[in-house]
């Protein structure tokens, strides 16, 4: 396994702590810090997350930063012909040359209204197509389709955002990814990418909720909205806007949503300086990484800046 020599942070902002124009001030944030990327999502009918067009958004972070690499984590593959996918990911790179990375997801609709808006039928025959979709997109990049995409493929890094058998996809077809979840899902996924990637596949990036404070019970607290709205989720079947941790009516929880909101947070890693740096340490010698991209979204953007300064000092 590789050893881990100087760890390496990217960001995942998915639009939902306020407005799109926040977006761009974070990406000059983290710039300044010297994070390597800047990732942004697709989500829609998200209450609270109006980012449904990555490609679009990556431009307008692209043109009001200097360094820092952009890109998508990511685009849902599903959601789009692939062959406006490679325009788009072509179309951004003739824009912003050697800048842009590329995250292509298999998630379909949250929720069956939005899977009727996307003209998607039921979710798991959806996702059966992904492979297939992914070699077509992959077909129109080389040039290998009738049509031919405009302006061409220049070699913009294609990254899977993974589990285990997306892990096994992208490695197949040469692709480098970018893996979510647990760690210990993680490690089952790096596993099966490395036993069948090429020899010169790029190295494995891990994605993990990550929240750094002076205390931490103040790390905790900045995870908290996003581990609440989701387990509220899982009763209502909407992910509602996220409210500050304060704001937050724990006690009209049930038991069993309290645990769940533990199980996620115990999922996630957050502390002090110390804490995380000893966390983090652990998960890339267990994984075999050295770049982390930083995710779960926080209402806080105070804390959050906070969490990410102390986090480049690691």
């Amino acid at each position: 396994m590789a050893t881990v020599v100087a760890m390496r942070f990217s960001v995942l902002d998915r639009g939902a702590a306020g407005p799109l124009d926040q977006v761009a001030e974070h990406a000059r944030h983290v710039e300044g810090l010297g994070f390597r990327r800047f990732l942004v999502a697709e989500h829609h009918g998200v209450p609270g997350i109006p980012a449904g067009q990555p490609g679009m958004l990556a431009a307008h972070v692209a043109a009001r930063t200097q360094r820092i690499r952009v890109g998508t984590a990511g685009i849902m593959l599903l959601n789009h012909p692939p062959f406006l996918v490679a325009e788009q990911i072509n179309l951004l790179e003739a824009l912003y040359p050697g800048r842009i990375d590329i995250g292509i997801g298999s998630s379909v609709g949250f929720t069956g209204p939005v899977r009727r808006a996307l003209r998607q039928g039921d979710p798991a025959e959806v996702k059966q197509r992904f492979e297939a979709e992914l070699a077509t997109l992959l077909r129109y990049l080389r040039g290998e389709e009738a049509v031919t995409v405009r302006p061409e493929y220049a070699g913009t890094p294609i990254y899977v955002l993974a589990g285990f058998r997306s892990a096994m996809v992208a490695a197949k077809m040469g692709l480098g990814v970018i893996l979510g979840g647990p760690v210990a899902t993680q490690e089952a996924a790096a596993r099966v990418y490395r036993e069948h990637a090429l020899a010169d596949a790029p190295p494995i990036i891990s994605s993990l909720n990550i929240a750094v404070a002076d205390t931490s019970a103040a790390a905790r607290e900045l995870l908290l909205p996003e581990a609440y709205a989701k387990v509220l989720a899982q009763s209502t079947g909407e992910f509602a806007a996220l409210r500050p941790a304060g704001e937050l009516d724990m006690e009209a929880l049930t038991g069993q949503q309290r645990r769940r909101i533990e199980e996620a947070l115990a999922h996630d890693v957050w502390g002090t300086v110390r804490e995380v740096g000893e966390e983090l340490r652990g998960v890339g010698k267990r994984l075999g990484v050295s770049e982390f991209v930083v995710t779960g979204d926080m209402p806080d953007v105070g804390g959050r800046a906070r969490s990410e300064e102390l986090l480049a000092s690691l």
